[in-house]
């Protein structure tokens, strides 16, 4: 059963540092990347992605980029106050609530209601990080290679092995 994604938008593209060159060309760029890196990380799960930012307009703004929903509030409600909001709709709904944010009440908020918080830092990982099956073969070729010695120093063919200071070199004859 998949549960619901809250991502306070703006709080991770200002803190994660893997947005701050997007953030310096522009603000729509850095959301845009961040879309883009949700929508690649959880296209394959059952999960709901929410990811809310501070808006301006007179109404809240809703819309879907290919499954990521994206939230902007309405004029005079925060972010915050939208996540709080959305995290007591699922909770009422009976799904699973998870929050990334670094911003303490956000995160106060969401497990008082029973949801889990985790940071900023922690869904960058999960977005730059490689697929489980990925990351499962590499653990198994790098204790193949440890189990089989082939994790010796590359030796160009030309060179001489190192060798230990107590061991000579037997002289042919």
């Amino acid at each position: 059963m998949g549960h619901d994604i809250l991502v306070d938008g703006y709080n991770v593209i200002k803190r994660a540092p893997s947005f701050q060159a997007a953030r310096a060309r522009s603000l729509a760029e850095a959301r845009e990347q961040l879309i883009v890196l949700l929508r690649n990380r959880y296209r394959h799960t059952p999960h709901q992605v929410i990811v809310v930012f501070d808006g301006d307009a007179a109404q809240e703004q809703v819309s879907h980029a290919q499954r990521i929903r994206v939230v902007y509030s309405r004029r005079g409600e925060t972010a915050d106050a939208v996540i709080a909001r959305l995290s007591v709709e699922a909770r009422r709904a009976g799904r699973e609530v998870e929050i990334y944010s670094d911003d303490i009440e956000v995160q106060r908020t969401v497990v008082l209601q029973g949801g889990a918080a985790q940071t900023t830092g922690q869904l960058e990982r999960q977005v730059h990080a490689a697929p489980r099956d990925v990351e499962r073969r590499a653990r198994h070729r790098m204790a193949m290679r440890r189990k089989y010695g082939l994790d010796a120093p590359y030796v160009e063919e030309d060179e001489e092995p190192a060798r230990s200071p107590g061991k000579k070199k037997k002289k042919r004859r």
